[in-house]
């Protein structure tokens, strides 16, 4: 099942960043550690500027997928991709239809395109299934850094909707 994130999957999307590979949880964009982080999101929800997607199996989240969005300049009109999966639901097309969900849901809120950076030898699936979707890939070498400081090539990925 998928469906739009609630205050009350707080304790559940907790326990699922908390069972990603210690690997996974160190290149997110946020700190996966910070439980308060979480709990903040459950308790400022606004699907107007964020709109997180939970997959379940059951009552276990398995993916958490996200579309940004600002409410004025520029960039208003561009949709920013973020998400994890569950390595076991990886090759599954889980990731391709929560990609989807936002292609439609982007489409329907006027949005022109949809966007994500990935780094690009540790996500390369993930570069492969957008680049499948009809995103366009900017390659950037040396833009991103790990925890340690060492750099990494990243992806910017463009879809026009």
């Amino acid at each position: 099942m998928i469906r739009p994130f609630v205050a009350s999957d707080t304790e559940a999307l907790w326990s699922f960043f908390q069972s990603l590979p210690p690997d996974l949880r160190r290149f997110a964009w946020h700190n996966l550690e910070d439980r308060a982080l979480i709990e903040s999101w459950g308790q400022n929800i606004d699907y107007s500027t964020n709109l997180p997607l939970l997959a379940f199996d059951d009552h276990r989240v398995v993916a958490d997928a996200t579309v940004k969005r600002r409410h004025g300049g520029p960039l208003r009109m561009v949709g920013r991709l973020a998400w994890l999966l569950e390595p076991e639901y990886r090759g599954q097309g889980l990731g391709t239809l929560l990609i989807n969900n936002f292609i439609r849901i982007g489409r329907a809120y006027g949005l022109r395109h949809l966007t994500c950076m990935l780094i690009s030898d540790l996500e390369a699936d993930a570069v492969a299934t957008l680049s499948g979707l009809g995103f366009e890939e900017i390659p950037i070498a040396g833009y991103g850094s790990d925890p340690d400081g060492n750099p990494h090539d990243m992806v910017k990925l463009v879809l026009k909707l």
